[in-house]
């Protein structure tokens, strides 16, 4: 199938967390990027971000893209589409306000991408490992082969009283699924191929618009109040973690999508491996002593972790050598800094 190794790439909620990254990482490569976010208020920060990049970043507005046709536009000239724009928080309270967005956002774009992306060869799309795995109270090794049936479950019978990462969880695998339909559905009369990223928690310094701590995206928010603020008891600190991924990582993983032909078609984890927050914890407080020490007791080679995803089919087709546990915390922490935020 084609790669795309030059020419522009549609970046959709180019303003989010990953995005910003992804847009970086492209431009940086010699891509041109068009960026789609919500509100002209929202582009100005990449304006400024990029601006030495001038008319290689253009940025275009899609109020809802929740909208049949939003992406109609934004498609027509780029050569590829990279969508990462999905809404990612627990605090939903009725499902459809994680599922709708996240379902028709990617249904959406694929078909503006059949009707108006004449020039389109490939589409990448963040989907998450939340489609990924089952919670489990046993030791367990995921892979591409896994999807998470239990959180669609849930909601399908909870409703509303269902657990806020169970309604996110439910969002992103219901999206995937509705991704690979259309294009199992439509591909006889495609021009493009679909790759699929999943990764675990995103962690990792942060280039978008924020203002406070706060006001962080979910992921690194949680990782400044756990590990810089101590929130955590000692027993979640020593028992309480996931997989991870850098954000500049995932970034490059988004880049590489583009160029490896052997990437079509494919649904591929992008895990560094797992992690207990103190882990986090550990080398923050090593890198500033004023940092918590947390649970000084916790021996990391007697962790337990529960969900592990297999590395073996990211390593074949697109073989990153990720930043370490260490590299992520130091530069997290050093931008935490700049910002007067420790």
């Amino acid at each position: 199938m084609p790669t795309v190794a030059s020419g522009k790439v549609l970046v959709t909620g180019a303003n989010g967390y990953i995005a910003v990254w992804v847009v970086k990482t492209l431009l940086e490569q010699g891509y041109s990027v068009r960026g789609t976010v919500r509100s002209e208020s929202k582009a100005a920060h990449l304006r400024e971000t990029f601006k030495s990049y001038g008319d290689k970043l253009e940025i275009v507005i899609v109020e809802d893209i929740t909208k049949e046709g939003a992406f109609d536009e934004a498609v027509k000239g780029v050569d590829a589409i990279e969508h990462t724009a999905s809404p990612f928080h627990f605090r939903a309270v009725e499902p459809d306000e994680l599922i709708v967005p996240a379902v028709h956002g990617t249904t959406g774009i694929l078909k503006s991408a059949q009707k108006y992306g004449t020039s389109v060869k490939r589409v990448v799309i963040t989907s998450s490992c939340a489609a990924v795995l089952t919670p489990t109270t046993e030791p367990r090794v995921f892979s591409e082969a896994d999807w998470n049936e239990a959180s669609i479950q849930e909601v399908k019978e909870k409703g509303r009283d269902a657990a806020g990462p169970a309604k996110y969880r439910a969002s992103k695998t219901l999206a995937e699924k509705a991704a690979w339909e259309f294009y199992e559905q439509n591909k006889a009369n495609l021009q493009w191929d679909l790759v699929v990223l999943n990764p675990p928690f995103v962690f990792g310094p942060v280039i978008h618009a924020v203002d406070a701590p706060e006001n962080l995206n979910e992921s690194a928010r949680d990782y400044y109040y756990n590990v810089v603020k101590g929130k955590l008891d000692n027993e979640s600190l020593a028992n309480v973690g996931s997989s991870y991924v850098d954000v500049r990582d995932l970034a490059l993983a988004h880049a590489l999508a583009l160029t490896k032909a052997e990437v079509a078609n494919e649904r591929i984890i992008v895990s560094a491996g797992p992690w207990k927050w103190q882990d986090f914890v550990t080398v923050a407080h090593k890198w500033d002593s004023k940092l918590p020490a947390g649970n000084t007791s916790y021996d990391a080679s007697k962790a337990v972790h529960l969900i592990r995803y297999s590395p073996e089919k990211e390593q074949r087709l697109l073989g990153i050598k990720f930043k370490t546990l260490e590299e992520t915390t130091k530069d997290t922490l050093e931008d935490f800094k700049a910002r007067g935020w420790l």
